[in-house]
């Protein structure tokens, strides 16, 4: 090779290098129905645009013959169903990502699952998406779950649509049938806000009218899929809205060094800028942008930089950067719409891990306030919300975050909820306003405080939390304990399960939600008693894990004592003092812990009281011997 050739050949790759970095990208998904061809539509644009290398075409044909469902034909399917189960099924029950080019653009497509019980993941694919393609059966038309899958992309902030209302080769290529269920949609959607519809007749499965033109459709002057994937505008929202910037990481490599490390959301910034930080309100100015290659003089959203500022400001991971003329709402408050991803139910006051940007916080639903019915879009009443369904709240926080409304941000709008036992990821959620009224509430600094309180009465203020089945015995061995520490002169108070529903807590009943309920009102209450100074023994079956670690949540460091009564069931079914168990197993009771209701044993309590064969006072004894060892009683 001479040095002109290997010099072009540099050349050529390095302009196509640039070229590819250039063009802009279109993230985009496909959701539908079950069995609509959404996958069969990503293969053939795989397929079209020459993406399929030769080794994948062999494979492919092979597995078509073993899981194809199109005859001799290659099942282009097949090319995002991946996984084994899918394959065997004819089904895709995951999220599948996908990456191509044409000349003009280039695309991230996600395949999402069609059936009912993966909605989850749909609205996964469709959280960062620009434009969703939702297929419709020619032969079916609009389903329940095309409309399903429609209200979630537009409430997801989704406003490019394609309707593409596949397979129509079955119906002999009939415009009125494309007409039909196009002016269907066009109704249905009215309401949705999609800047841009687009209805196109095609067949997947031989690629009319996908990235090219079929014989069959003369009436058809509109667009191929793909002609309209490569022009659509979808804009630049990301860049034109106000700067956001969460930190990632605080970075200090030395001393002479502090820099702020992330992503930014949304906007741009360039050196000189005003910044500040949401909610302290503290300010500065951008000194230095160190991205990639070095230092830069401005950056915009999508990039990953390091800002460095002119003053020396308290910043740290989960902050939030704003310029001082646009600035995020801040609120321990809000009302937001949540998709339900999990099998266990959303419980109201339940507490949950809410990850915002990079921010992490206690919150609770606060209130329902009405859960929707996505086929009528009716607003309808629930206490609990169930796997995949989708309700407008109100969330209380442990804390105020910083935040925009979804629809003006969907970066800084958007949350996810995380089971606090599991760690799993239970709920997403968009925000639509804040509740400023919980601004105007402040806690009351009181001269006479805790310490104050507990050095009076000569014992150090906990909680001993007594938990166990219905019959374990807590009750009793709580009593005596109380009386022990009342005849040694301690100051105590007892706050027993079936005494505070004559009062406190009569409103409630015995769902999950109004055990939630119980059990946060009660540890309200222990948590006063504690600032006066008492030693407080309560009472509870209090079931829920969370529950417990809610109460514990409440209390200053070392004041909660977990006493778990462990008490087999079946000796709780002989004791059975109040005759529930036996009115359980005839279903007079409904809920009963043990029975119809699961009860999460503690897994390390502080205290572990094993309530077989053995007398009440000396399992009470336990109990104190413990708050002397840890010096709850004084010298």
């Amino acid at each position: 090779m001479t040095a002109d050739v290997k010099e072009a050949a540099e050349t050529a790759v390095t302009d196509y290098i640039l070229a590819q970095e250039t063009k802009d990208q279109l993230r985009f998904l496909t959701c539908g129905s079950v069995d609509d061809g959404k996958s069969t539509l990503i293969g053939r644009l795989l397929f079209d645009t020459k993406l399929i290398f030769e080794d994948q075409l062999a494979a492919l044909e092979r597995d078509s013959r073993k899981h194809g469902t199109v005859g001799e034909d290659i099942d282009l399917a097949l090319l995002v169903d991946g996984l084994e189960a899918e394959r065997e099924q004819g089904i895709t029950i995951d999220v599948a990502y996908r990456f191509f080019a044409t000349d003009k653009r280039k695309f991230i497509v996600a395949d999402t699952p069609g059936h009912e019980q993966y909605t989850r993941n749909m609205a996964t694919g469709a959280s960062t998406a620009d434009l969703a393609v939702l297929l419709v059966d020619a032969r079916n038309g609009l389903l329940v779950q095309t409309r399903r899958h429609a209200f979630i992309a537009s409430l997801l902030g989704i406003r490019h649509v394609v309707l593409a209302i596949n397979k129509i080769d079955l119906v002999e290529y009939s415009q009125s049938r494309f007409d039909e269920i196009r002016k269907e949609f066009e109704v249905f959607a009215n309401g949705f806000d999609f800047e841009t519809l687009q209805a196109i007749p095609m067949s997947a499965r031989f690629g009319d009218n996908v990235t090219a033109r079929g014989q069959h459709m003369d009436w058809y002057a509109g667009p191929t899929l793909l002609e309209h994937l490569e022009t659509v505008e979808v804009g630049e929202h990301a860049l034109e809205a106000p700067f956001r910037f969460p930190v990632q990481w605080v970075n200090r490599p030395n001393l002479d060094f502090r820099g702020y490390s992330g992503t930014i959301a949304s906007g741009r910034v360039s050196v000189g800028d005003e910044l500040v930080v949401a909610g302290p309100a503290k300010m500065s100015r951008v000194k230095t942008i160190v991205g990639a290659g070095g230092e830069v003089p401005e950056a915009a959203a999508g990039e990953a930089v390091t800002i460095t500022l002119e003053d020396e400001i308290d910043i740290s991971r989960g902050d939030l950067l704003s310029t001082t003329a646009h600035r995020p709402d801040v609120a321990d408050q809000f009302a937001a719409h949540v998709i339900w991803m999990s099998d266990e139910p959303l419980l109201p006051g339940r507490p949950y891990l809410l990850k915002i940007g990079t921010r992490t916080v206690t919150a609770t639903v606060s209130e329902i306030k009405h859960k929707i019915n996505v086929n009528t879009f009716e607003h309808v009443a629930g206490k609990t919300l169930e796997l995949n369904e989708i309700a407008f709240c109100n969330f209380a926080l442990s804390s105020a975050v910083p935040f925009d409304p979804y629809e003006a941000n969907r970066s800084t709008g958007s949350f996810i909820l995380i089971d606090r036992m599991s760690n799993a990821t239970v709920g997403a959620g968009m925000i639509w306003f804040a509740l400023r009224r919980a601004s105007n509430i402040h806690w009351q600094a009181l001269d006479v405080d805790k310490g104050a309180r507990s050095e009076k009465l000569g014992q150090k203020p906990a909680v001993l939390w007594f938990t166990g089945l219905s019959g374990s015995g807590k009750s009793t061995i709580a009593s005596i304990v109380e009386k022990k520490l009342h005849i040694d002169g301690r100051h105590t108070y007892t706050l027993d399960g079936d005494n505070v529903r004559h009062g406190l807590n009569k409103d409630l009943g015995f769902t999950d939600v109004d055990r939630v309920e119980n059990i946060r009102r009660v540890g309200e209450v222990a948590r006063l008693f504690t600032d006066a100074g008492l030693i407080t023994l309560v009472s509870f079956i209090s079931p829920f894990q969370s529950e417990r670690q809610l109460a514990r949540d409440l209390m200053g460091e070392g004041e909660f004592i977990e006493v778990f009564v462990d008490t087999p069931i079946e000796i709780c079914r002989q004791r059975d003092p109040k005759g529930l168990y036996a009115k359980a197993d005839r279903g007079e009771i409904k809920n009963f812990t043990g029975i119809d209701s699961p009860y999460e044993a503690p897994q390390t309590p502080e205290v572990h009281l094993k309530n077989v064969d053995r007398e009440p006072e000396d399992i009470a004894e336990e109990v104190i011997a413990y708050l002397h060892e840890r010096g709850f009683l004084g010298s």
